[in-house]
Parts: structure tokens; sequence; C-alpha cells
């Protein structure tokens, strides 16, 4: 009876994936109401009746990959400051608090100045200019607020208000009862407009130490890191979100003021508002605030292309940890046709213990102890990887994994994947998919994503249809094309044989 009732589901499962996904789609890009202000700015928005609340997106064209060389880490330090209030959030009497920063930049850009010095340093300027920065952020400290732009929302029933930054863009979100979407408009319009960089010196501390937890000592970022370095040569995809410690040490706010620049551009913001909304009553709100922001007068960056990879690349990372790899191969972006293929590919190979990669080397042959592709990258504005991360089960090693996965990879070269392994990946993500449209944020998060990087949300309600559209012949073409030698980045990070927990990296 149990046999019976898990085929009955999943049954039920296909039938909705097959006949429930095209109406969805339909329906999904008939509601999206796509409106562009006089200034520029993109706003999504979708009404969804089932709660009274909304999830609401807002994110910037601007990610590392838009940093100035030798100021990395600005974008995700700049986030970091937009947490730090504005002249009206987060401060008990602005004016009197404005003198003071104003000196706490001056002393503080004179210290890092000071210290740039290295060797040549005058300590005692060291010494004095630091004592003088200690005793200015004591007497700031009685004029600010912390945390104030985060308690007014968790006091409004604010839930889930986080930011991030990537290589191609930053979001802040937020959801919150449906009655508070001119609160949220109110705070973000003004965080944009008239932040204040309170604690710069103190939060760049904090991400220096942030850096130190995530890559420096921790097996899997120093590996990534190691990885997308090595893979890229040119394109600043290879530079770390988080920044380099010789950049982040001395980074100034006059930098990040830089960055904030390109935030203020309409033209490179999306909002997306999902939910119990009235689509003119909302868009109505958000000119309101966000329309009086100015149309931008920054040139984009020129971001230069990475070169066609003409051999094979390799690095190796020695640390106190398991072993583990990245295999990875330059591929374009959406919405090339190889992108959707690539997708499946992924599906078959990874998704699920019946999967092609989990299946043999994890379950059968038991060299594996984990197995996963990723179509895509680190990110979508531009050419991206098809990559294989895995880690070798004990007592095996990563040569042994290594040469299983690319043998299986080779397959794909000469033995197109099956009927049924091409079915079971589609009806995978039909699913996935469905399963996206069940939640106001991840929408939300959806529409705004690809409407700023490709120009259009409607990628997402067409995405089925691309996918459905996959042959056989098209993964074993790709594969052909992408999976080569010359073409393949590897990085391993092997265990040290002695105890010392430092890192060293050996490029072969």
């Amino acid at each position: 009876m149990l046999t019976r009732n898990r085929f009955c589901l999943l049954l039920i499962g296909l039938i909705i994936v097959y006949w429930s996904t095209p109406l969805w789609a339909i329906d999904l890009e008939k509601k999206v109401v796509k409106a562009k202000l006089d200034n520029g700015l993109t706003v999504l928005m979708l009404e969804r009746k089932f709660s009274p609340t909304v999830s609401l997106y807002i994110r910037y064209r601007v990610g590392a990959v838009d940093e100035i060389k030798g100021q990395s880490g600005a974008a995700h330090v700049l986030e970091h400051m937009m947490f730090k209030g504005t002249t009206s959030i987060g401060t008990k009497n602005y004016a009197a608090e404005k003198k003071l920063l104003t000196q706490i930049e001056q002393i503080g850009q004179a210290l890092d100045n000071e210290r740039m010095q290295q060797n040549k340093a005058d300590q005692r300027r060291i010494k004095n200019l630091a004592s003088r920065l200690k005793k200015l952020q004591e007497k700031h400290r009685k004029y600010y607020i912390p945390n104030e732009i985060d308690r007014l929302y968790t006091e409004n029933g604010g839930l889930e208000m986080n930011a991030s930054t990537g290589q191609d863009v930053t979001t802040y979100y937020v959801n919150l009862p449906a009655n508070k979407i001119e609160l949220w408009a109110r705070i973000e319009s003004d965080r944009l407009i008239n932040p204040v960089f309170r604690e710069f010196y103190t939060e760049r501390d904090v991400i220096l130490e942030e850096r130190r937890q995530s890559i420096e000592t921790n097996p899997d970022g120093k590996l990534y890191e190691s990885f997308m370095s090595t893979a890229y040569k040119v394109h600043p995809y290879g530079v770390s979100i988080i920044g380099y410690p010789q950049d982040l040490t001395y980074i100034s706010q006059a930098a990040i003021r830089r960055m904030h620049q390109k935030y203020l551009s309409p033209e490179n913001m999306t909002i997306a508002v999902v939910g119990d909304i009235n689509p003119s009553i909302t868009l109505k709100l958000i000119n309101q605030y966000f329309g009086r922001i100015p149309k931008g007068n920054l040139q984009p960056a020129v971001i230069p292309a990475e070169p066609p990879q003409t051999g094979e690349r390799k690095v190796e990372v020695l640390f106190d940890a398991n072993p583990s790899m990245i295999i990875g191969y330059h591929k374009p972006t959406a919405p090339a046709v190889e992108d959707y293929v690539l997708d499946v590919l992924e599906t078959i190979l990874s998704k699920g213990r019946t999967s092609r990669l989990y299946s043999r080397l994890v379950l059968q042959m038991q060299i594996a102890e984990s197995i996963s592709a990723h179509n895509g990258m680190p990110a979508t504005r531009y050419a991206n990887l098809f990559a294989i991360l895995a880690r070798p089960r004990h007592p095996h090693t990563n040569d042994e994994l290594q040469t299983a996965i690319l043998r299986e990879l080779e397959i794909l070269k000469t033995l197109p994947v099956t009927d049924l392994e091409l079915a079971k990946a589609k009806n995978q993500l039909k699913m996935d998919y469905v399963k996206s449209l069940d939640s106001n944020s991840e929408l939300a998060s959806i529409l705004s994503y690809y409407e700023l990087l490709l120009g259009d949300y409607r990628y997402f309600s067409n995405y089925i249809s691309h996918i459905d559209k996959v042959t056989a012949m098209d993964i074993q073409t790709a594969a052909e094309k992408y999976l080569s030698v010359e073409n393949r980045t590897i990085a391993v990070l092997n265990k040290k044989v002695n105890a010392d927990a430092s890192t060293g990296k050996n490029e072969k």
C-alpha cells in the first residue's frame, strides 16, 4: 500500500507539472504589472491575495565587477554601511554629529596614510592619530542610535530583512504587512539618497574579520577563491566579493562614496513588490519616494572580457582539512541556448540520489562523500562557468575522484543521455519552477533578478518552454564544445601533512 501511495503521489505531481506550468506561466506574465518611472527606475508589481503581507526587493545593477582595481570589497563594504542610518534615521542630533563624522574621517584617513608607509611610518604619529580617532569615536556614540533601521522594520512586523552583495547585483529585501509599504518606501529611499556612513572604521574591521572567518580559516572559502582567481585571469569575476586584505585594510570612505554614486542611477535599479497590493496605489507611493532620485550621469564601466581559455589550468590549496575539489568550464550565460541545455545537464548529473554522478560515485563506487554540479557560477551578467564540486570519501583521494568525474563527463560526449534521464530532469526542473511560484519572496527575487540582469522578467515565465526544447543531441553537442581539457580549470584542496593550520597555494 505504501508503494502504491507513493506512485499515486508521483503521478499527481507529474500531472501538476505538465498541466499547471504553462497556465502558471501565462497567468504570471499577465498579472505582473511593469512600470518605469520618469527617472528610469523599473518597477514590477504582482498582486497576490493569499495573505495580508508583501515582499519587497530592491536590486541595483552594481556589484563586485563594478569596483575599481585596488578597491576590491567596496560594494560589500557599502552594503554594510547602508545599514548605519541616514541624516534622519539613527541620529539624535545630526547637525552636531556631522561635525564629528567629518573629523573622524579626516583623522582616520590620516592614520591610514601613515600606516601605508609601512617600515617608513612614524610610529609616534600613528599612536597619536589612533588615540585621537578613538576619542572622537567615543564622543560620536552619544549621537548615534544603532540598528535603527532594523528596529523600525521589526516593530512594524518586518521579517527576513537583509541584504546581499554579489558579483553582478546588490540586493535589499524585507517582508512586511501589506499596510506598511509606505514605511518601506520612506526608509529605503532615504537611505539611498541620504545615507550616513557611521562607524566606518569599526565596520571595516568587522568585514576584515568576516573575511578571516569565511575565507582565510575556511577550507571551502579558500578553495573557492583560489578556483575563481585561476579560472578568470582578466574578467573581474575572478575577484573575491568580500575583497582582499590589502585592499580592505585601507579602503576609504571616498571609495565607498564613489560606489554609492553608482547606486544613485535609477536606470540601474529594479524594484519588485509581490503580495497583497493594489498596483496603482503602490506605484504612486514608489513614485512619490523614489521618483525624486535624479537620473544618473555616470558612464557604465567597461568590463574586460575573459579571453578564451586555451589550456588546462590547475591550482592546489594546502589546508588542515579533508580533501575537496572544484572542476569548472567556461560557457555562455543566459539567455543563450546553451545555458538552458546545461541547466538540464546539471540536473541529470547531480540532482537527487538517482542522478548520474551521485548514484555512480557516491552510492555505487563509494569514492565520493558528496558531489554536485552547478551551472552559472559565479553569476549571470557575463559569461560564466559550469562546475563540479566534490569531496572524496576516505581513504580515496582527490586524484581518484577527479579521474572518475572526468570519465563520466567524457561519456556525455560519446553516448547520448537516455530518454528517461532527459524526461526526469525536465520534470524536476518543472517541479522546481512550480514550487518557486508559492512564495511571494521568491517570486519578487526572481522577477527583479532577471529584469535587472537580462532586461526582461519574462525570461522566468518562458523558462520551461525553452527547457522542453532541449534534446539529448543538444546535451552531447554542448558537452563536446565546452567540457574540453583546454577549457578546464581544476582546483584541489589537499590536507597539509603537518598540524599547522596555515594555508599555502601552489599553481601548476
